[in-house]
């Protein structure tokens, strides 16, 4: 029987976040399997209202639980290791992760009531090479806007595989890997069969800038400021904390961190021993004791996220502290596409405080940690696969990514979610599609999409809610019926109140319906809810969503 080399996403390849990957090799339908990331996305008010995180779809994988060989996490960010404690107990494989990843890789499973001993600690390639099943799995430095970030060499008998996890080309990032050119053409050597490549800026025309870069424009902002100033950025970019950090030290100001995230991300840098240096910090409490001007604020929120430090001080205060007129405020962040509204909101919050807000449009006060257009186009030339694979981007990165790797005469696949390609094919190609899409935890609940919870909910949401309940016996009904509007105005286009008139208009049906509809649930709630569907449409001009209850009472 044919062996095949397979690639297949589940999450993160026509959308960015959700980072869900598999490699595959051995017999058709029955190879061994390797998962690369268990990430997150997060929810908004309207396409998943209520709902707290959302989840790759791993109903494929969990079908073939008993072939997967292990876990294999690139970095920490959320969209890559924060579904691992959720859904670990539905795969049950060993993780495989760098100190700094693994050490959050642990609490997130400690968190979940999993096994945390399950996660690996692993050396960096060539001085260890994890072998599971037929993959040899190497971690090959890379620079990120995270520390400890890592590639994947991973080599098969079908062929040796680059798996490029988020990076950038940063030969001084201040914390963390500095890019190695050298290295990654020694894990490249002999050749690459295939590439799968981040895509997240490939729009993006110039070369990427240094992470150190950034200094000196922020100690400057910092040291010109007359108020307190506030800086947000990602949690997780511990090099940018400690810059911002620095500058308010090098300005005499004292350094407090608001927020759970931050705290927790600084102290697992230092623990892990990826951050040697740290500004002292104090608490809250002592910095609303300070002359607003000699304190430096660093605060989670960077994406407008409502809960979150920043937009608690936008709405009034945080835990006491409060902004001022002459204040600074500054965005040390890019907006992540979809998060405009909320941080344009909270700019918008602050302006009316008499806050003054920097934020990235000047191109000075961040980089990203992705690799822009040039700098992809220049791992390509390290790398030099037979073939490139886009990943991490929204379906209009991943063609256009394919589109630079094609003009250096590179094979290239497009394959979005489900898209399984068989990468022992000359050339590679696509040869089957996976049904996939997303699960929710609502509440403490993981429901799928196909489940109706979050459809219905936002249905409630934009049309109201209606709920009917009737009293039953012997196929006779026991008065007027109850009626509850949730999320619709009282009054009607009629002027009366609408649920008076729909317990009149289904009371007067009740009392007039022929028994044998009476007498048939299914019947009596059909005609319930196309009776209530025509009152609403009529006194509210919309359909909401109805639910009928029938009480079957015994006789006495």
């Amino acid at each position: 029987m044919r062996e095949r080399l397979i690639y297949l996403p589940l999450g993160g390849a026509g959308e960015v976040g959700m980072n869900c990957y598999v490699y595959g090799f051995g017999a058709v339908g029955k190879e061994r399997l390797i998962v690369v990331d268990l990430g997150v996305t997060f929810p908004d008010m309207e396409s998943s209202p209520g709902v707290e995180l959302i989840f790759p779809d791993i109903r494929w994988l969990e079908e073939r639980a008993d072939q997967i060989e292990g876990i294999f996490l690139t970095h920490a960010h959320e969209d890559h290791v924060g579904a691992l404690g959720h859904l670990w107990s539905r795969l049950k494989a060993p993780v495989f992760a760098r100190k700094f990843t693994a050490h959050h890789a642990r609490r997130k499973m400690e968190e979940q009531g999993q096994p945390p001993e399950q996660v690996r600690t692993v050396d960096i390639w060539p001085q260890e090479v994890v072998t599971v099943g037929p993959f040899e799995v190497g971690f090959v430095p890379i620079s990120h806007s995270i520390p400890e970030s890592a590639g994947l060499r991973i080599s098969t008998p079908g062929g040796l595989v680059i798996h490029s996890g988020d990076f950038k080309i940063d030969r001084t990032p201040g914390v963390g890997d500095a890019f190695d050119e050298a290295l990654w053409r020694q894990a490249c050597h002999g050749g690459v069969t295939a590439m799968m490549c981040d895509s997240t800026n490939v729009f993006v025309g110039h070369e990427s800038r240094s992470e150190t870069s950034l200094s000196p424009a922020i100690t400057k902002l910092v040291s010109e400021a007359q108020g307190m100033v506030v800086a947000t950025t990602f949690a997780s970019n511990v090099v940018r904390l400690r810059t911002l950090a620095n500058a308010g030290e090098a300005a005499g100001r004292s350094i407090c961190l608001l927020g759970f995230a931050m705290r927790r991300m600084i102290e697992a840098a230092k623990e892990t021993g990826v951050l040697d240096r740290f500004p002292k910090v104090i608490s809250i409490e002592d910095a609303a004791e300070l002359p607003r001007q000699n304190l430096m604020v660093l605060a989670t929120g960077s994406q407008g996220e409502r809960r979150a430090a920043t937009a608690q001080l936008a709405q009034g205060g945080y835990r006491g502290l409060k902004m001022a007129e002459g204040d600074l405020f500054l965005f040390s962040s890019k907006t992540i596409p979809g998060n405009e509204r909320g941080v344009l909101r909270i700019i918008n919050q602050f302006s009316a405080l008499g806050v003054d807000v920097v934020d990235d449009s000047s191109g000075q006060y961040h980089v990203s940690g992705h690799a822009n257009r040039p700098d992809l186009a220049h791992m390509h030339n390290i790398v030099a696969p037979a073939a490139l694979i886009p990943l991490h981007g929204e379906h209009r990165h991943l063609r256009a990514h394919a589109q630079l790797a094609s003009a250096s005469g590179i094979h290239t696949v497009i394959a979005p979610n489900g898209t399984m390609v068989d990468l022992s094919k000359e050339p590679p190609g696509i040869c089957e599609y996976v049904e996939t899409g997303r699960m929710y935890l609502d509440g403490s609940v993981i429901v799928g999409a196909l489940d109706g919870v979050v459809r219905d909910r936002m249905r409630m949401a934009v049309n109201g809610h209606v709920m009917i309940n009737v009293g039953l016996q012997d196929g006779t009904s026991l008065g007027s019926p109850w009626v509850d509007v949730r999320g619709l105005s009282e009054i009607g286009a009629s002027g009366g109140v609408v649920a008076d008139v729909l317990e009149q208009s289904l009371s007067q049906y009740l009392d007039n319906a022929p028994k044998r509809v009476l007498r048939d649930g299914d019947a009596l709630e059909k005609e319930l809810t196309r009776l209530t569907r025509n009152i609403s449409k009529s006194e509210w001009g919309k359909r909401p969503e109805i639910t009928v209850i029938l009480s079957e009472e015994e006789a006495l």
